[in-house]
């Protein structure tokens, strides 16, 4: 019955949905009668000018979208322009195109310019372009610019003035050399080496163990650290779900469907011999026979891999059959143990073979397979059985049904769960639940939402926990782990302050354990499950100085051995003071260029027309 009367509700509601959307549509058209979103209108062409040079506003719009499109890329997920304009991004590309636009004035100034046999030769050049035969296609360049909006004459004064700005920018940017009193305090920063010894402690190296806490040593911890065993704020949820496990459950598989499903996999299950092989060609067969002769006169076949200038990855075929082999498979096969058989011939001209190792022949029976075979078949039917309910779930909903009534007429299992980032009990263990949930308001509609695994829940939040200390007793095991892990770390830094004043009156550091000896390292070293303070330290000490590190399950006793100055007649050495060099120079190019594009600007004069920035700021919304 409530089925029935809820059917016209959604007729109702789709009815009037559509006639809002015609509405919406018509006064959207009204409204953007004057202003294209394509070319934002012929009243709406430049945002500002910078002296007599304008910034287009379709330049400032495809810019500033493309800008938008990468920096979400770079987060790895959709950002909303409120948020770009948060983080100041279209202020970021607005200064970018005033800098242009002066640049672009001062070279219509000076009468810098491309002319027509460059811009030619310069858009020829762009592999966007090129068809398939690698030529420049005129269909190919109008195909393009039709799809990013633009004509061709609007395209090439884009790359005249790009090669125009170019000129500017080499008469300004060129020439610089890098200070030797610069880059000298620069290169013997990064191309000093330190030399140390690490005595890494750990509870053996204690004079007694750790003792069992008591039950109130347990409980001062606890409340010592009652943060650290306190629940966040957490959201009650209400949901019902469709899981392909327990959908595929319910799901008969017939006998030939699963003998289909086999045949068609038969080469999953039965598989020849093989054999792991690797294949090294050569241009002819005197070479490949040359390279035979090597081989059984001693030779490893690594050193004729490297002769050829490849690596193993690029000469190993992987397993395979006497068939994939083609006519070199009957003597690689004949090999029984490890070894290079050769010259055989390939498609690709005469190649060595090595053999790495054999794989038998195997065979899964039917009988064998149908257990999985059957979980698979099922599972696979439980997810496509799922994925053809979704759309009455979502009517459902859309027509006003509650978690209790689906789970009543649709046969959902329903749920609750107490959730707050870093649980992961039950359906909070979904990567898709955990993303819905944090959008989740109190309040809100139930929510249909498709799981990692092809299930779907409806979720709803339907109240709020406050945050709040778990129990002694249900944290009782995480309690006691902390206690020893804090235990441990604090009298480990005390030994390792101990060892310290003894090595700094005349001990030996050695004598107290064995030490991670480093003759030499850059700033760059890495120590596995060591803080950055270790290599911070190396490179503040004094040769002989001993200090006590401590981080994260990390304690040790550090001592300088050595300070190797930089070397410039080390060959690594005078290319990394060149490279350093060439970083100077670019850095004193950059900065050259930014101070004379603000004297650009400061002379030019820079206008915004800030209704029109917020014309095109609305249709990035």
């Amino acid at each position: 019955m409530a089925r029935s009367t809820r059917e016209p509700l959604r007729a109702r509601r789709t009815s009037a949905g559509q006639l809002l959307v015609w509405i919406m549509l018509a006064l959207l058209i009204v409204g953007l009668a004057g202003f294209s979103i394509t070319n934002f209108g012929g009243g709406v062409t430049s945002i500002g000018k910078v002296g007599q040079r304008s910034i287009s506003t379709n330049e400032y719009f495809t810019t500033l979208r493309a800008e938008l499109n990468a920096f979400s890329a770079q987060v790895g997920q959709p950002v909303g322009f409120a948020q770009a304009q948060t983080l100041g991004l279209d202020r970021m590309v607005l200064q970018r195109l005033a800098g242009e636009a002066a640049l672009d004035n001062e070279a219509d100034r000076v009468g810098v310019s491309a002319g027509d046999e460059r811009v030619v030769r310069e858009l020829h050049g762009l592999a966007a372009f090129r068809n398939a035969q690698g030529a420049f296609d005129t269909q190919v360049y109008r195909l393009v610019l039709d799809q990013n909006g633009l004509r061709p004459a609007e395209f090439e004064e884009r790359l005249r003035r790009d090669l125009g700005r170019t000129l500017l920018r080499g008469a300004v940017g060129n020439g610089f050399g890098a200070p030797a009193g610069l880059v000298d305090p620069i290169f013997a920063f990064y191309a000093e080496r330190r030399g140390y010894s690490l005595l890494r402690l750990t509870e053996a190296d204690l004079p007694e163990p750790l003792p069992e806490p008591d039950e109130a040593m347990l409980r001062a911890h606890y409340e010592e650290h009652l943060l650290r065993f306190t629940r966040p704020e957490a959201k009650t949820i209400a949901y019902a779900t469709l899981l392909p496990a327990d959908v595929a459950a319910t799901i008969e598989v017939a006998e030939e469907d699963l003998r289909r499903a086999y045949q068609s996999r038969i080469a999953e299950f039965v598989q020849p011999e093989r054999r792991l092989v690797e294949r090294l060609i050569y241009p002819d067969e005197a070479a490949a026979q040359a390279a035979m002769a090597r081989i059984e006169a001693g030779e490893d076949f690594e050193t004729l891999v490297a002769d050829r200038g490849l690596t193993l990855v690029d000469v190993d075929m992987g397993d395979v059959s006497r068939a994939d082999l083609g006519p070199a498979g009957e003597a690689v096969f004949a090999l029984a143990e490890p070894g290079v058989a050769g010259p055989l011939p390939t498609d690709l001209g005469p190649a060595l073979f090595r053999m790495n190792g054999v794989l038998p022949a195997q065979e899964i029976t039917f009988e064998e397979a149908r257990e999985a075979l059957t979980a698979e078949y099922a599972a696979d039917a439980a997810r496509r059985a799922i994925a053809d309910r979704r759309e009455t779930l979502f009517d459902h909903l859309a027509g006003g049904a509650t978690i209790e009534e689906l789970v009543a007429e649709e046969g959902l299992t329903a749920g609750t769960v107490d959730y707050y980032p870093g649980v992961a009990a039950e359906i909070a263990g979904y990567e898709a639940f955990q993303a819905a949930a944090a959008g989740l308001t109190e309040g809100d509609y139930p929510e249909l939402i498709e799981l990692d695994d092809g299930g779907l829940a409806v979720i709803q939040q339907t109240g709020t926990l406050p945050a709040a200390a778990l129990p002694f007793e249900e944290v009782r095991a995480e309690v006691a782990e902390h206690w020893r892990a804090s235990e441990l770390s604090r009298r480990l830094g005390e030994r390792a302050v101990e060892i310290k004043s003894e090595v700094e009156a005349g001990a030996n550091l050695g004598a107290y354990g064995i030490l991670d000896v480093t003759p030499v390292t850059d700033r760059q070293g890495y120590v596995e499950g060591a803080p950055p303070a270790l290599m911070q330290a190396v490179f503040t000490m004094e040769p002989g100085q001993v200090r006590v590190i401590e981080g994260p399950d990390f304690t040790a006793v550090l001592r300088l051995d050595s300070v190797s100055p930089a070397d410039p007649s080390d060959p690594g050495m005078a290319a990394l003071r060149e490279s350093l060099a060439v970083q100077v120079e670019a850095g004193l190019a950059a900065d050259a260029m930014a101070l004379f594009t603000q004297g650009l600007l400061a002379e030019a004069g820079i206008f915004i027309d800030e209704a029109a920035l917020a014309a095109v700021h609305a249709q990035m919304q």
